[in-house]
């Protein structure tokens, strides 16, 4: 099966796991810009942390949280899937609450965090669940833009059995000049899934886990079927 990866960098993971009877290419259909920003003081904010970029640009722009929940000042961090909590314990900080998809993160503040003051970090096109939830609950929310997410638009010539998407964005820059149909659609989580129901109604494959190990593990059981 010849399959398109609609981003780069993770070519390894994907040999390992699709070794024989698949043809892989790989190419960026969105690109990240981050955001050069002054660091502030967080004071006894809780973070939230949606996607890896964010995280990256947050102590790339010189961010310094206090897990030292002994003190006044001390920052809960919340994140949203497992590379972004990943992400954050690479440098060195562990998360108070992770969830696969941001709807879980919002219903779980609305239950249990709701004295809390909440700065969340993320890209430009992040989704606006919190933004709509939280101050309709009284519950302090302020969303800060580390990094810009940038739609590439590529036109592909070639001709593949299946096409395998990662965001929504993704999604939006495959199908400005490039026909979803007669192809095998494979989704890492339900919003890309959703995105792309917006363009084809081919059946589309998606990871329940919302991680690259598990889609992979979706081609492997339908390439066939």
């Amino acid at each position: 099966m010849k399959i398109l990866f609609t981003k780069t960098g993770i070519e390894h993971e994907v040999s390992e796991k699709l070794e024989t009877g698949f043809s892989c290419d790989f190419k960026d259909f969105i690109a990240i810009e981050k955001i050069k920003t002054k660091p502030f003081p967080l004071k006894n904010s809780s973070l939230i942390f949606t996607s890896v970029n964010a995280v990256k640009s947050f102590f790339e722009n010189g961010f310094q949280p206090n897990e030292n929940f002994q003190e006044a000042h001390y920052n809960k961090i919340y994140a949203v899937g497992l590379k972004t909590k990943k992400e954050l314990r690479n440098n060195g900080f562990g998360t108070f609450k992770v969830k696969k998809h941001l709807n879980d993160l919002s219903e779980f503040i609305l239950k249990h965090s709701q004295k809390e003051n909440f700065i969340h970090f993320c890209g430009n096109l992040a989704l606006d669940i919190l933004d709509k939830a939280l101050p309709l609950q009284n519950i302090s929310y302020k969303k800060v833009v580390l990094y810009n997410t940038k739609i590439l638009y590529p036109e592909i010539h070639e001709k593949y059995e299946a096409v395998v998407f990662f965001s929504p964005s993704g999604v939006r820059s495959f199908a400005k000049f490039n026909s979803l149909e007669n192809l095998k659609l494979f989704s890492i989580g339900h919003t890309t899934e959703k995105e792309l129901r917006k363009f084809t109604q081919n059946k589309i494959f998606t990871s329940k886990e919302s991680n690259l190990e598990d889609l992979l593990t979706i081609i492997k059981q339908n390439a066939h079927s």
